[in-house]
């Protein structure tokens, strides 16, 4: 006699297609049409006047062939919106009515962008983009800004170490029941997360560093104090990982005859490590937008950081397009280890659930 094994219903995308109507399917395709328009179409139309200098830039953003991509993303974006309003209640399916509603969602943002970028062409284009977009002055600056690059992330790295480190040993402490134990520790954790990131950088340089003549640079300041600041916010991380470990495990752990740092480093860490990767990874994201903050120092130039290294080129050139540069470069830092931070969250998920202590 067989076994008839029943397998889960497809639910993916191509379900998802296939229970799409014409109607359905033309509204989100509107949608999406609006806005690959807007942004393939102004990428080429300003690539063909020339991004920099900022001259041909101002001339491709206020040009009548920028102007009629425009115009037809507005139209296929209002276009999708009227078709998915009109027949969302007359679609058979939940898929089809998804596709409706995609095809509003769509068609509004890119509406919405054509809208800002219309706004934005009735200003003074040439001023902005010579203020902004001057790109050509970027390049004798060049090796200077991936220096400042490299040197923001020693600044978060070190910071993050020193932080990680710091958090571990005081997260035991504030979990311990005796009060004599777990005060310093929460004194130190609600005074470093209660005062703000730049008011520690100036006391402990100006104040202390400076203040009492002792002989450590603006950089190294700046290493510590992030690291002083990060390990109060880590020691919240990792005394939230192991009250998620059911207290079960620990009450086994000591039955068997560990000691109360033994079951925690042989048992509880290595779990509740497991599970705070994600926020910890999170953490650093923050604290590499947090070493723009050391700017204000005054740093050599060869120390400067992403922050400094824009507002060096500020200084120089009297042109904002440095803060530009300076945008980016986070971006292109911090971006990819966002998509980590997903990914490790989505990985953790499928395999853990945590218990409350």
């Amino acid at each position: 006699m067989s076994t008839v094994v029943e397998t889960a219903p497809d639910r993916g995308f191509r379900y998802v297609v296939r229970e799409q109507t014409p109607l359905s399917a033309a509204s989100a395709l509107l949608g999406a049409g609006a806005l690959g328009v807007l942004v393939v179409g102004t990428i080429g139309v300003l690539t063909s006047f020339g991004w920099t200098p900022s001259q041909q830039l101002a001339e491709g953003i206020t040009s009548g062939a920028q102007g009629a991509v425009l115009l037809v993303a507005a139209a296929l974006g209002l276009a999708g919106v009227a078709l998915g309003a009109w027949i969302y209640r007359r679609l058979p399916t939940k898929p089809s009515r998804e596709g409706a509603v995609a095809g509003v969602v769509l068609g509004a943002q890119a509406l919405v962008l054509v809208g800002l970028y219309w706004w934005f062409r009735s200003g003074n284009v040439d001023v902005f983009a010579r203020n902004f977009f001057e790109f050509a002055i970027l390049e004798e600056f060049a090796t200077h800004f991936l220096r400042a690059a490299g040197n923001t992330i020693i600044l978060a790295l070190s910071g993050e170490a020193i932080g990680i480190a710091i958090g571990l040993v005081l997260s035991m402490f504030a979990l311990s029941s005796r009060a004599v134990v777990r005060a310093p520790a929460r004194l130190y954790i609600n005074f470093f997360r209660g005062t703000p990131l730049l008011w520690q950088l100036s006391f402990f340089f100006f104040g202390i560093a400076l203040g009492l003549r002792i002989n450590l640079s603006a950089y190294q300041v700046a290493i510590l104090v992030l690291g002083l600041n990060a390990g109060a916010y880590s020691a919240e991380i990792f005394r939230a990982g192991i009250q998620s470990i059911e207290r079960g495990q620990f009450e086994a752990a000591r039955s068997l005859g560990m000691g109360y740092f033994k079951a925690m480093r042989l048992v509880i860490l290595p779990q509740a490590v497991r599970r705070v990767i994600p926020p910890f990874t999170n953490e650093f994201v923050i604290l590499i937008k947090d070493t723009s903050l050391v700017a204000f120092l005054g740093l050599t130039f060869q120390q400067q950081e992403l922050m400094s290294a824009g507002r060096e080129i500020f200084q120089q050139t009297f042109n904002a397009t440095g803060f530009v540069a300076t945008a980016a470069g986070y971006l292109v830092v911090t971006l990819p280890m966002i998509r980590v931070v997903t990914w490790l969250e989505r990985r953790m998920r499928s395999g853990l659930t945590g218990i409350g202590a």
